[in-house]
Protein backbone atom coordinates (compact mmCIF):
# COMPACT_ATOMS: atom_id res chain seq x y z
CA UNK A 1 0.00 0.00 0.00
CA UNK A 2 1.14 3.66 -0.22
CA UNK A 3 3.86 5.05 1.70
CA UNK A 4 0.87 8.14 2.85
CA UNK A 5 -1.48 5.07 4.00
CA UNK A 6 1.62 3.80 5.61
CA UNK A 7 2.68 7.13 7.75
CA UNK A 8 -0.53 8.07 8.75
CA UNK A 9 -1.66 4.32 9.85
CA UNK A 10 1.76 5.57 12.22
CA UNK A 11 0.93 8.41 13.48
CA UNK A 12 -2.89 7.74 13.83
CA UNK A 13 -1.56 4.59 15.87
CA UNK A 14 0.72 6.94 17.82
CA UNK A 15 -1.32 9.30 18.62
CA UNK A 16 -4.58 7.35 19.51
CA UNK A 17 -5.99 7.64 23.06
CA UNK A 18 -6.56 4.42 24.53
CA UNK A 19 -10.45 4.59 24.14
CA UNK A 20 -13.11 2.43 24.20
CA UNK A 21 -15.25 2.10 21.32
CA UNK A 22 -18.29 3.14 23.66
CA UNK A 23 -16.70 6.59 23.82
CA UNK A 24 -15.19 8.77 21.30
CA UNK A 25 -11.95 10.73 20.93
CA UNK A 26 -13.70 14.02 21.35
CA UNK A 27 -15.79 13.14 24.45
CA UNK A 28 -12.40 12.41 25.93
CA UNK A 29 -10.85 15.64 24.97
CA UNK A 30 -13.43 17.58 26.12
CA UNK A 31 -13.63 16.39 29.63
CA UNK A 32 -9.89 16.69 29.59
CA UNK A 33 -10.88 20.76 28.88
CA UNK A 34 -13.47 20.59 32.00
CA UNK A 35 -11.08 18.82 34.28
CA UNK A 36 -8.70 21.77 33.49
CA UNK A 37 -11.21 24.56 33.88
CA UNK A 38 -12.24 22.95 36.77
CA UNK A 39 -8.83 22.80 37.88
CA UNK A 40 -8.24 26.46 37.25
CA UNK A 41 -11.11 27.57 39.23
CA UNK A 42 -9.80 25.88 41.88
CA UNK A 43 -6.55 27.18 42.56
CA UNK A 44 -7.92 30.56 41.85
CA UNK A 45 -10.34 30.10 44.29
CA UNK A 46 -8.31 28.99 47.28
CA UNK A 47 -5.81 30.99 49.46
CA UNK A 48 -2.16 29.86 48.73
CA UNK A 49 0.06 28.34 51.36
CA UNK A 50 2.62 30.96 52.93
CA UNK A 51 6.28 29.86 53.23
CA UNK A 52 7.82 27.53 50.99
CA UNK A 53 5.42 25.31 49.33
CA UNK A 54 4.89 23.32 46.42
CA UNK A 55 2.21 25.73 44.50
CA UNK A 56 -0.76 24.62 43.77
CA UNK A 57 -0.82 23.34 39.31
CA UNK A 58 -2.42 22.07 36.76
CA UNK A 59 0.36 19.57 35.22
CA UNK A 60 -1.87 18.38 32.13
CA UNK A 61 -2.90 15.57 33.79
CA UNK A 62 -3.65 16.05 37.36
CA UNK A 63 -4.81 18.97 39.32
CA UNK A 64 -2.33 19.51 42.48
CA UNK A 65 -2.77 21.19 45.22
CA UNK A 66 -0.54 23.55 47.59
CA UNK A 67 2.22 20.76 48.68
CA UNK A 68 4.54 21.02 51.99
CA UNK A 69 8.26 20.62 51.35
CA UNK A 70 9.57 16.60 51.67
CA UNK A 71 6.17 15.37 51.27
CA UNK A 72 4.28 12.83 49.01
CA UNK A 73 0.92 14.62 47.56
CA UNK A 74 -1.31 11.82 46.65
CA UNK A 75 -4.85 12.91 44.34
CA UNK A 76 -7.41 10.94 42.99
CA UNK A 77 -7.00 9.41 39.40
CA UNK A 78 -8.92 12.25 37.19
CA UNK A 79 -11.90 11.66 36.00
CA UNK A 80 -11.67 12.47 32.28
CA UNK A 81 -9.86 8.64 32.05
CA UNK A 82 -11.69 6.52 29.49
CA UNK A 83 -11.44 4.02 32.37
CA UNK A 84 -12.17 5.79 35.62
CA UNK A 85 -14.30 3.06 36.39
CA UNK A 86 -11.57 1.00 36.80
CA UNK A 87 -9.36 3.41 38.71
CA UNK A 88 -11.71 5.61 40.67
CA UNK A 89 -10.17 4.26 43.72
CA UNK A 90 -6.67 4.74 42.59
CA UNK A 91 -4.51 7.95 43.61
CA UNK A 92 -1.58 9.44 41.39
CA UNK A 93 1.42 10.86 43.39
CA UNK A 94 3.97 13.59 43.11
CA UNK A 95 6.48 14.68 45.61
CA UNK A 96 7.33 17.84 47.06
CA UNK A 97 11.07 18.71 48.02
CA UNK A 98 12.72 20.46 50.38
CA UNK A 99 12.85 23.26 48.17
CA UNK A 100 9.48 23.67 47.25
CA UNK A 101 9.64 21.98 44.15
CA UNK A 102 7.24 19.62 42.38
CA UNK A 103 8.94 16.28 40.91
CA UNK A 104 8.96 16.12 37.26
CA UNK A 105 8.30 12.21 37.35
CA UNK A 106 4.72 11.24 39.23
CA UNK A 107 3.62 7.78 39.99
CA UNK A 108 0.60 7.24 38.18
CA UNK A 109 0.79 3.27 38.51
CA UNK A 110 -2.49 3.31 40.16
CA UNK A 111 -4.09 5.05 37.18
CA UNK A 112 -3.17 2.43 34.46
CA UNK A 113 -5.78 0.42 32.88
CA UNK A 114 -5.59 -3.36 33.41
CA UNK A 115 -7.78 -4.13 30.74
CA UNK A 116 -6.09 -6.43 28.10
CA UNK A 117 -6.57 -4.70 25.39
CA UNK A 118 -5.24 -1.51 27.04
CA UNK A 119 -1.87 -3.05 27.60
CA UNK A 120 -1.78 -4.97 23.90
CA UNK A 121 -2.15 -1.14 22.38
CA UNK A 122 0.61 -0.22 24.88
CA UNK A 123 2.83 -3.10 23.71
CA UNK A 124 1.71 -2.34 19.74
CA UNK A 125 2.51 1.39 20.63
CA UNK A 126 6.23 0.76 22.23
CA UNK A 127 6.80 -1.42 18.55
CA UNK A 128 5.50 1.78 16.36
CA UNK A 129 7.99 4.04 18.41
CA UNK A 130 11.06 1.91 17.26
CA UNK A 131 9.06 1.97 13.48
CA UNK A 132 9.48 5.96 13.94
CA UNK A 133 13.32 6.05 14.90
CA UNK A 134 13.56 3.66 12.04
CA UNK A 135 12.20 5.62 9.49
CA UNK A 136 13.58 8.72 10.82
CA UNK A 137 16.96 7.29 10.13
CA UNK A 138 16.27 6.23 6.70
CA UNK A 139 14.72 9.05 5.73
CA UNK A 140 17.53 11.40 7.06
CA UNK A 141 20.36 9.11 5.46
CA UNK A 142 18.45 9.27 2.13
CA UNK A 143 18.24 12.78 2.53
CA UNK A 144 21.82 13.46 3.08
CA UNK A 145 22.57 11.31 -0.30
CA UNK A 146 20.07 12.50 -2.10
CA UNK A 147 20.84 16.01 -1.59
CA UNK A 148 24.55 15.25 -2.72
CA UNK A 149 23.55 12.88 -5.94
CA UNK A 150 21.18 15.64 -7.02
CA UNK A 151 24.15 18.11 -6.46
CA UNK A 152 26.80 16.05 -8.64
CA UNK A 153 24.08 15.55 -11.48
CA UNK A 154 23.62 19.79 -11.43
CA UNK A 155 27.00 20.31 -11.13
CA UNK A 156 28.78 18.21 -14.23
CA UNK A 157 27.00 19.46 -17.54
CA UNK A 158 28.62 16.42 -19.55
CA UNK A 159 25.67 14.42 -17.31
CA UNK A 160 23.19 16.87 -18.08
CA UNK A 161 20.74 14.18 -20.84
CA UNK A 162 17.21 12.76 -20.65
CA UNK A 163 17.92 9.64 -18.30
CA UNK A 164 19.91 11.90 -15.56
CA UNK A 165 16.90 14.38 -16.22
CA UNK A 166 14.55 12.06 -15.62
CA UNK A 167 16.73 10.76 -12.62
CA UNK A 168 17.35 14.36 -11.02
CA UNK A 169 13.72 14.70 -11.02
CA UNK A 170 13.16 12.03 -9.38
CA UNK A 171 15.70 12.26 -6.74
CA UNK A 172 14.16 15.87 -6.34
CA UNK A 173 10.71 14.18 -5.41
CA UNK A 174 12.49 11.91 -3.15
CA UNK A 175 14.08 14.86 -1.51
CA UNK A 176 10.86 16.54 -0.92
CA UNK A 177 9.47 13.19 0.38
CA UNK A 178 11.55 13.06 3.01
CA UNK A 179 12.47 16.68 3.99
CA UNK A 180 8.09 16.62 3.96
CA UNK A 181 8.28 13.73 6.52
CA UNK A 182 11.03 15.12 8.80
CA UNK A 183 9.56 18.43 8.77
CA UNK A 184 5.49 16.87 9.82
CA UNK A 185 7.33 14.66 12.56
CA UNK A 186 9.30 18.29 14.09
CA UNK A 187 5.93 20.05 14.10
CA UNK A 188 4.44 17.07 15.70
CA UNK A 189 7.19 16.60 18.25
CA UNK A 190 5.53 15.10 21.35
CA UNK A 191 7.20 13.63 24.78
CA UNK A 192 7.76 9.96 24.79
CA UNK A 193 4.06 8.69 23.98
CA UNK A 194 4.81 5.07 25.30
CA UNK A 195 6.20 4.63 28.73
CA UNK A 196 2.70 4.80 29.63
CA UNK A 197 2.97 3.31 33.72
CA UNK A 198 5.18 6.15 34.34
CA UNK A 199 3.89 9.06 32.74
CA UNK A 200 -0.29 8.31 32.03
CA UNK A 201 0.24 11.92 30.02
CA UNK A 202 2.11 10.71 27.17
CA UNK A 203 -0.46 8.09 26.00
CA UNK A 204 -2.82 11.02 26.49
CA UNK A 205 -1.09 13.62 24.95
CA UNK A 206 -4.88 15.36 24.91
CA UNK A 207 -2.96 18.91 25.29
CA UNK A 208 -0.79 18.31 22.42
CA UNK A 209 -3.86 17.07 20.43
CA UNK A 210 -5.79 20.16 21.51
CA UNK A 211 -3.38 22.64 20.48
CA UNK A 212 -2.72 20.94 16.82
CA UNK A 213 -6.13 20.42 16.18
CA UNK A 214 -6.64 23.78 14.24
CA UNK A 215 -2.79 24.79 13.66
CA UNK A 216 -2.65 25.95 10.05
CA UNK A 217 0.95 24.21 9.90
CA UNK A 218 0.02 21.01 11.14
CA UNK A 219 -2.65 20.49 8.11
CA UNK A 220 -0.22 22.38 5.59
CA UNK A 221 2.28 19.82 6.61
CA UNK A 222 0.36 16.81 6.15
CA UNK A 223 -1.06 18.66 2.77
CA UNK A 224 2.63 18.72 1.46
CA UNK A 225 3.70 15.38 2.99
CA UNK A 226 0.81 13.70 0.80
CA UNK A 227 1.51 15.62 -2.36
CA UNK A 228 5.63 14.76 -2.14
CA UNK A 229 4.37 10.79 -1.83
CA UNK A 230 2.18 11.37 -4.61
CA UNK A 231 4.60 12.74 -6.87
CA UNK A 232 6.98 10.48 -5.70
CA UNK A 233 5.01 7.23 -6.66
CA UNK A 234 4.38 8.99 -10.04
CA UNK A 235 8.00 9.84 -10.77
CA UNK A 236 8.70 6.02 -10.03
CA UNK A 237 6.27 5.34 -12.65
CA UNK A 238 8.13 8.25 -14.71
CA UNK A 239 11.67 6.05 -14.77
CA UNK A 240 9.62 2.93 -15.67
CA UNK A 241 7.62 4.31 -18.33
CA UNK A 242 10.97 6.05 -19.38
CA UNK A 243 12.89 2.86 -19.55
CA UNK A 244 10.12 0.61 -21.07
CA UNK A 245 10.27 3.69 -24.10
CA UNK A 246 13.63 3.22 -24.33
CA UNK A 247 13.41 -1.00 -24.66
CA UNK A 248 10.64 -0.74 -27.29
CA UNK A 249 10.06 2.38 -28.84
CA UNK A 250 12.52 2.81 -31.82
CA UNK A 251 12.39 6.25 -32.65
CA UNK A 252 12.04 8.57 -29.18
CA UNK A 253 11.62 12.31 -29.81
CA UNK A 254 13.28 12.78 -26.04
CA UNK A 255 12.59 16.47 -25.78
CA UNK A 256 8.82 16.18 -26.41
CA UNK A 257 8.31 13.01 -24.27
CA UNK A 258 9.76 15.30 -21.10
CA UNK A 259 7.37 18.11 -20.67
CA UNK A 260 4.56 14.98 -20.70
CA UNK A 261 7.06 13.29 -17.64
CA UNK A 262 7.33 16.37 -16.11
CA UNK A 263 3.44 16.97 -16.02
CA UNK A 264 2.89 13.51 -14.89
CA UNK A 265 5.46 14.10 -11.95
CA UNK A 266 4.57 17.35 -10.95
CA UNK A 267 1.05 17.62 -11.92
CA UNK A 268 -0.75 14.60 -12.02
CA UNK A 269 -0.71 14.63 -7.90
CA UNK A 270 -2.17 17.96 -7.94
CA UNK A 271 -5.37 16.93 -9.38
CA UNK A 272 -5.35 14.17 -6.61
CA UNK A 273 -4.18 16.46 -3.41
CA UNK A 274 -6.77 19.55 -4.34
CA UNK A 275 -10.02 17.60 -4.57
CA UNK A 276 -8.69 15.78 -1.51
CA UNK A 277 -7.64 19.20 0.67
CA UNK A 278 -10.98 20.72 -0.32
CA UNK A 279 -13.40 17.46 1.13
CA UNK A 280 -11.69 17.60 4.34
CA UNK A 281 -11.74 20.83 4.77
CA UNK A 282 -15.77 20.90 3.91
CA UNK A 283 -16.68 16.71 5.75
CA UNK A 284 -13.85 16.05 7.79
CA UNK A 285 -12.29 19.15 8.97
CA UNK A 286 -10.89 17.84 12.64
CA UNK A 287 -7.52 17.84 14.20
CA UNK A 288 -4.71 18.12 11.83
CA UNK A 289 -6.36 16.11 9.36
CA UNK A 290 -4.48 12.70 10.55
CA UNK A 291 -7.47 10.18 11.28
CA UNK A 292 -9.76 9.02 8.55
CA UNK A 293 -13.17 8.91 9.67
CA UNK A 294 -14.53 8.22 6.58
CA UNK A 295 -13.03 5.64 4.89
CA UNK A 296 -13.81 6.97 1.04
CA UNK A 297 -12.62 10.39 1.25
CA UNK A 298 -9.07 8.71 1.62
CA UNK A 299 -9.57 6.64 -1.76
CA UNK A 300 -9.10 10.24 -3.61
CA UNK A 301 -5.20 9.77 -2.34
CA UNK A 302 -5.44 6.23 -1.99
CA UNK A 303 -6.36 4.97 -5.38
CA UNK A 304 -3.86 7.01 -7.46
CA UNK A 305 -0.92 5.56 -5.87
CA UNK A 306 -2.31 2.03 -6.33
CA UNK A 307 -2.72 2.89 -9.64
CA UNK A 308 1.12 4.02 -10.44
CA UNK A 309 1.96 0.99 -8.46
CA UNK A 310 0.56 -1.57 -10.27
CA UNK A 311 1.28 0.13 -13.93
CA UNK A 312 4.71 -0.02 -12.75
CA UNK A 313 4.58 -3.71 -11.53
CA UNK A 314 3.22 -4.48 -14.89
CA UNK A 315 6.15 -2.44 -16.53
CA UNK A 316 8.99 -4.10 -14.45
CA UNK A 317 7.19 -7.29 -15.40
CA UNK A 318 7.03 -6.47 -19.48
CA UNK A 319 10.81 -5.31 -19.01
CA UNK A 320 12.13 -8.28 -17.70
CA UNK A 321 10.64 -10.68 -20.39
CA UNK A 322 12.94 -7.80 -22.69
CA UNK A 323 15.80 -8.31 -21.02
CA UNK A 324 15.36 -12.13 -20.61
CA UNK A 325 14.92 -12.36 -24.86
CA UNK A 326 18.01 -9.91 -24.64
CA UNK A 327 20.16 -11.95 -22.90
CA UNK A 328 19.47 -15.11 -24.46
CA UNK A 329 19.79 -13.83 -28.17
CA UNK A 330 23.53 -12.94 -26.94
CA UNK A 331 23.77 -16.88 -26.64
CA UNK A 332 25.81 -15.81 -22.87
CA UNK A 333 27.16 -18.92 -20.39
CA UNK A 334 24.26 -19.74 -18.39
CA UNK A 335 26.44 -18.54 -15.22
CA UNK A 336 26.78 -15.20 -16.58
CA UNK A 337 23.15 -15.10 -17.78
CA UNK A 338 21.77 -15.64 -14.63
CA UNK A 339 23.98 -12.96 -12.77
CA UNK A 340 22.98 -9.97 -15.65
CA UNK A 341 19.39 -11.22 -15.23
CA UNK A 342 19.48 -10.40 -11.55
CA UNK A 343 21.73 -7.46 -11.76
CA UNK A 344 19.52 -5.79 -14.12
CA UNK A 345 16.20 -7.01 -12.03
CA UNK A 346 17.57 -5.83 -8.51
CA UNK A 347 18.62 -2.88 -9.98
CA UNK A 348 15.47 -2.19 -10.99
CA UNK A 349 13.18 -2.84 -8.09
CA UNK A 350 14.64 0.17 -6.27
CA UNK A 351 14.64 2.40 -9.03
CA UNK A 352 10.74 1.57 -10.12
CA UNK A 353 9.65 0.83 -6.16
CA UNK A 354 8.54 -2.61 -6.73
CA UNK A 355 8.89 -3.49 -3.47
CA UNK A 356 5.49 -1.67 -2.79
CA UNK A 357 3.39 -4.42 -4.44
CA UNK A 358 4.01 -6.57 -1.47
CA UNK A 359 1.05 -5.49 0.37
CA UNK A 360 -0.62 -2.85 -1.92
CA UNK A 361 -3.62 -4.88 -1.45
CA UNK A 362 -3.73 -5.21 2.17
CA UNK A 363 -5.77 -2.21 3.38
CA UNK A 364 -6.81 0.20 6.21
CA UNK A 365 -10.16 -1.78 6.34
CA UNK A 366 -9.20 -5.26 6.12
CA UNK A 367 -7.10 -5.35 9.08
CA UNK A 368 -8.53 -2.53 11.50
CA UNK A 369 -10.67 -5.07 13.66
CA UNK A 370 -8.16 -8.18 15.29
CA UNK A 371 -5.62 -7.96 12.66
CA UNK A 372 -2.86 -5.85 14.54
CA UNK A 373 0.20 -8.40 13.67
CA UNK A 374 -0.55 -8.05 9.90
CA UNK A 375 -0.74 -4.22 9.83
CA UNK A 376 2.30 -4.01 12.06
CA UNK A 377 4.53 -6.39 9.44
CA UNK A 378 2.46 -4.28 6.64
CA UNK A 379 4.17 -0.77 8.26
CA UNK A 380 7.47 -1.93 9.33
CA UNK A 381 8.28 -3.96 5.72
CA UNK A 382 7.04 -0.57 3.59
CA UNK A 383 8.41 1.87 6.35
CA UNK A 384 11.48 0.44 6.15
CA UNK A 385 11.95 0.04 2.26
CA UNK A 386 10.30 3.34 1.41
CA UNK A 387 12.47 5.27 3.87
CA UNK A 388 15.83 3.76 2.84
CA UNK A 389 14.41 3.71 -0.69
CA UNK A 390 15.73 6.90 -1.38
CA UNK A 391 19.58 6.41 0.19
CA UNK A 392 19.66 3.02 -2.07
CA UNK A 393 18.89 4.97 -5.73
CA UNK A 394 21.48 7.59 -4.81
CA UNK A 395 24.04 4.93 -4.73
CA UNK A 396 23.04 2.87 -7.43
CA UNK A 397 22.69 5.62 -9.92
CA UNK A 398 25.09 8.17 -8.65
CA UNK A 399 27.58 6.61 -6.70
CA UNK A 400 28.57 4.06 -7.78
CA UNK A 401 27.33 4.65 -11.34
CA UNK A 402 30.23 3.95 -13.82
CA UNK A 403 29.24 7.00 -16.32
CA UNK A 404 29.25 9.42 -13.17
CA UNK A 405 32.26 8.10 -11.69
CA UNK A 406 34.15 8.66 -14.06
CA UNK A 407 32.84 11.76 -15.38
CA UNK A 408 33.67 13.76 -11.42
CA UNK A 409 36.77 12.11 -12.03
CA UNK A 410 37.97 13.66 -15.07
CA UNK A 411 36.01 17.09 -14.00
CA UNK A 412 38.09 17.00 -11.02
CA UNK A 413 41.38 15.89 -11.91
CA UNK A 414 41.55 18.20 -15.14
CA UNK A 415 40.73 21.26 -12.90
CA UNK A 416 43.82 20.51 -10.78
Amino acid sequence: MSQVFLLLSLLSFSSCIQVSSAESFKNVMAKWMMYRDECFRNISSESPLTGVVCNSTFDKFACWPDGLPNTTVGVACPWYLPWHSEVRHGLVYLECDAEGQWSKQRNASECVSRDPSQINMQHYGRILSQFRTMYTVGYSLSLGALVLALGILVAFRKLHCMRNNVHMNLFASFILRASSILIKDAMLERPDTFHVAQDITAELEVEWLVENETAVGCRVAMVMMQYSILANSYWLLVEGIYLHSLLVVTVLTERNYFGIYLCIGWGAPLIFVLPWVIVKYLYENEECWVQNIHMEYWWIIRSPILLAVVINFFIFIHIIKILVSKLRAHQMRYSDYKFRLAKSTLTLIPLLGIHSVLFSFVTDESTSHGALPLRLTKLFIDLFFNSFQGLLVAILYCFVNKEVTVTTFNTLTTSE
